[in-house]
């Protein structure tokens, strides 16, 4: 048993009394001539205080003689952006007072073992760390601990912050227990102690399953879980790290009217993903909805890095939404108003946009560096955008079916494309409601655009014909949507046939109007032609599939597969893992900053009336397609990468082939890229998994584990908890497939359909997100078919977003598209608490070779002549899938996370 010495203050309680006199600094220190003598702090056992540095005196009650160890710690504090001016005010010059008396940090030893004379936690030893150095942006705080011998392994710190704002602690080293050094990587905000009086508790690098957790800290590992989870009640606080879930309740504003008010997703009626909850209260109008404010709590420590803050990603997207946006907006007179002709969509990125004269020019030059080139006039701020890689390169390449169909390979939302299988065409959809099943794409226009190359028979064997198939998930929303202003609809189903070179050729387009107003079902069929009023047509009804496919590459592709369901396991990961569980810092990396931008996305970018509703088809029911696709579409197995390529026929299972599948078509950028990723990561985890799990039953036996693995399926995906296909957990190799799973969707897949926007779509008439006018064919109006005649580029024109719209999603997807200059990325560094073991070590050092040499393979392949979907004249490489990047919009670099 050891006692401490103390000399104990005459009061317990913590208030800082202010003396009635100030303080005279002197010199350059800025140290006290005089201290004051009101000032008195909490009481704490094991300290001895009234000094600037605490010392503390082991006294053992045993008879044999008590032997101490001097102890040194070091805390590396991150000074923040504003951290210069933090002694200005009140509560800055009360924490300059408390650096000068050396209590800015109390540190408290945690033994890793419990004492084995009596089977009972060893006594803490306290002590204040005070300020002693700064390099750069870090500060360095110190203590001195004199130890017992017989304490052991420190196993974790305690740390309270004695400032009245928060701090960003780094790590914390502790130098001589038995005789090394020990770390504490933390990177975590520490609360003020005048905030929460509960100290933080970080754990020792070393990872531990849940049963060989040392005896000294099982208690602690099971209270920290416990904060995290929180009780579920009461508005969370901006400080606060509790993770708990809640259905998408906050997206509509019901109270500003009925107009804003928008559907609950999750549930029986729209299944959805949970997300955090934030305890806001609900709304006056719809108790079932929760009121929205300017800021959305999100867990402390999942908040961006003011790196990143500073720099583009959430700053930059938050200016963008709520500054530059409205100026756009107010720039023009006629929201609705289109573009009057294409050298005006060319003035955007040569001559550029004029903005309103009361903008502010700093605001445009230094938030927005790339994205905004702002020229400073006597009255005006010019807004002119880069031009996007593909156009730069072949400026007419969006107007070619070359291109149209290639990106389907090797764009921007390359995951949709799947093999035809059946035939006829049929829909699923109920024939009373929404018209005849059978699509009007018939054998005879398949063959006629085959060209005589083969039978509709001998195509469907080989496996030649492959589909973007949009029918059967927009329908539901035609009518609906054509009840908005400004905008149409279509269900839409896209044919394409594989050419001997290895590329797709299109062959027809079928759009599809369900029964309205006492009309019939419209459906009609557009094709590739030699004659003018045909070519026309069919430049038109690719706008309306670029419309489909840019909305459910953004709604689906984009925002549910990879931003939304994965929110889900970021919120398990931390109510069931401890912070000292080896998969817990094995996802850590793959799932920081994406709590963030979801918030930030519920705020300003899928809220009603936000930048998809208004810009994006379907308009105001994004949010309910959105939910429609996660109930029929998604599947945790199928976001595995090989499983998606199988389930879409776009490869089969074959163990002579390289990844064991063999592909449909062999020149398909985004697979074969993707699955040089997948099969590097899968060797990681593999060689992290079975390090930690090196006996069967350890899966199984992990009561942590199987915890989050349960809450992710029954909770944070509930509304498909009794699915059949949710993988079970019982042994290493299904965790392998798993964590797979989950960090490919982090990194890979989201690279892919992320970085690319601005490159892809920048130029909107490449990628429209949103259709405006119908076909000209639908109505048999004689004027509307005479001015289609006459001027059949205006028809285009009207059918494009219009100058709001697109200037608006321009803005947007460049900031989308980049890379910030502290981006992490896969396989680059190493994690700080693995550096120390040899094993994990060199598996990640094999890993990240494994990366530089797929950088290598792509760039190979990308100069390769006969991969003609990856080069050619005027074609831009494809590079989404390289590992690594420079800051900036790069059309390449995998980051760990879904930081953006």
């Amino acid at each position: 048993m050891l006692n401490l010495n103390i000399s104990k203050p005459q009061s317990t309680h913590h208030q800082i009394l202010l003396p009635k006199y100030k303080p005279f600094i002197l010199g350059g220190n800025a140290s006290f001539a005089i201290f004051p003598k009101f000032i008195s702090v909490r009481k704490h056992e094991n300290i001895r205080v009234g000094q600037v540095r605490s010392t503390i005196k082991a006294v053992k009650t045993l008879t044999k003689k008590s032997t101490t160890t001097d102890v040194k710690a070091v805390i590396t504090v991150q000074q923040t952006v504003g951290g210069v001016l933090t002694h200005l005010g009140l509560s800055g010059g009360l924490d300059f007072i408390v650096d000068v008396l050396g209590r800015t940090l109390l540190i408290e030893l945690i033994a890793a073992e419990v004492d084995p004379d009596i089977g009972s936690k060893k006594p803490t030893i306290k002590a204040y760390a005070h300020r002693a150095g700064k390099k750069d942006n870090e500060n360095y705080y110190k203590t001195n601990f004199k130890i017992p011998d017989d304490f052991g392994e420190v196993g974790a710190i305690s740390v309270e912050n004695e400032h009245h704002k928060e701090m960003f602690v780094k790590n914390i080293v502790i130098d001589g227990v038995s005789g090394h050094s020990t770390t504490f990587t933390c990177n975590s905000w520490i609360h003020s102690k005048f905030d929460n009086k509960q100290p933080r508790i970080f754990f020792v690098d070393k990872s531990y399953l849940p049963t060989e957790t040392p005896s000294g800290l099982k208690s602690y590992r099971k209270k920290e879980l416990e904060i995290l989870r929180g009780n579920g009640t009461g508005e969370h606080k901006a400080f606060e790290r509790i993770y708990d879930y809640v259905v998408y309740n906050d997206l509509g504003e019901p109270d500003k009217g009925d107009e804003l008010k928008r559907p609950v997703l999750g549930g029986a009626e729209h299944p959805y993903p949970r997300r955090c909850r934030t305890g806001r209260p609900k709304t006056k109008k719809d108790p079932l909805s929760e009121s929205r404010s300017l800021s959305v709590y999100v867990p402390r420590d999942e908040a961006f890095s003011e790196v990143k803050q500073m720099t583009f990603s959430a700053k930059t997207l938050y200016s963008v939404l709520h500054s530059l946006v409205p100026m756009i907006q107010t720039s023009v007179i006629d929201s609705e108003l289109g573009f009057p002709h294409f050298t005006a969509i060319e003035t955007l990125f040569n001559e550029g946009f004029d903005l309103p004269a009361q903008s502010a020019t700093g605001f445009l030059g230094n938030i927005l560096p790339r994205l905004v080139k702002a020229i400073a006039d006597v009255e005006n701020n010019i807004l002119r955008f880069e031009t996007p890689e593909i156009i730069y390169r072949d400026r007419f390449c969006w107007f070619r079916d070359e291109e149209f169909a290639r990106q389907t390979l090797a764009g921007l939302n390359p995951c949709n494309i799947k093999l035809v299988t059946e035939w006829p065409l049929k829909s699923k959809l109920d024939p009373e409601v929404y018209g005849p099943a059978e699509s009007v794409i018939t054998k005879e226009i398949i063959e006629q655009e085959i060209g005589g190359l083969m039978t509709l028979e001998k195509a469907l064997e080989q496996k030649k014909l492959f589909i973007l198939d949009y029918h059967d998930l927009l329908l539901p929303y035609v009518n609906k949507v054509r009840e908005l202003k400004g905008t149409t609809l279509y269900g839409s189903r896209t044919l394409f046939f594989l050419m001997p070179s290895g590329t797709l050729r299109p062959l027809a387009i079928e759009l599809t109007r369900p029964p309205i107003d006492g009309k019939p079902q419209w459906k009609d069929v557009f094709q590739p032609c030699w004659d003018a009023t045909g070519i026309w047509l069919w430049r038109l009804a690719k706008a309306h599939v670029l419309a489909h496919d840019s909305g459910l590459h953004q709604l689906v592709s984009h925002w549910l597969r990879t931003h939304c369901c994965v929110e889900p396991y970021i919120i398990s990961t931390n109510r069931q893992l401890s912070a000292m569980h080896p998969i817990y810092r094995l996802l850590h990396p793959h799932l920081r900053y994406t709590m963030e931008i979801n918030a930030l996305a519920r705020e300003a970018l899928i809220n009603a009336d936000g930048i998809i509703e208004k810009a994006f088809s379907p308009g105001k029911y994004c949010a309910e397609l959105c939910s429609a696709a996660y109930d029929q579409l998604w599947q945790f197995d199928l976001q595995a990468l090989p499983a998606d390529l199988i389930n879409r026929g776009m490869a089969v299972e074959d163990p002579t082939a390289p990844h064991g599948l063999k592909l449909t078509i062999e020149d398909y950028p985004y697979a074969n890229d993707g699955l040089l990723l997948w099969d590097a990561i899968k060797q990681w985890i593999t060689d992290y998994v079975t390090y930690y799990y090196p006996e069967a039953n350890l899966v199984k036996s992990d009561n942590e584990l199987q915890a989050w693995w349960t809450e992710i399926q029954t909770v944070g995906h509930g509304d498909k908890k009794d699915e059949p296909w949710w993988p079970v957990l019982e042994t290493s190799d299904d965790l392998i497939r798993i964590l797979t799973n989950m960090v490919w969707v982090t990194s890979g897949h989201h690279a892919a359909v992320n970085f690319g926007q601005y490159d892809f779509a920048g130029y909107f008439p490449n990628r429209p997100s949103i259709a405006r006018a119908i076909m000209p064919t639908e109505n048999q109006n004689d004027a509307e078919k005479e001015q289609f005649l006459n001027r059949p580029e205006e028809f285009l024109l009207a059918c494009f977003p219009s100058q709001v719209q697109a200037t608006s999603v321009m803005a947007i997807l460049d900031v989308l598209s980049n890379h910030s200059p502290d981006e992490e990325y896969l396989g680059e560094k190493i994690q700080p608490y693995w550096e120390e073991d040899k094993y994990i070590s060199a598996a990640f050092k094999r890993f990240n070779g494994k990366l530089k040499e797929i950088e290598g393979i792509i760039d190979a392949r990308n100069a390769d002549g006969n991969l003609k979907n990856r080069s050619g004249a005027g074609v831009v490489p494809y590079q989404l899938l390289k590992p690594f990047s420079e800051p900036g919009v790069t059309g390449k670099g995998v980051p760990n996370s879904i930081s953006i």
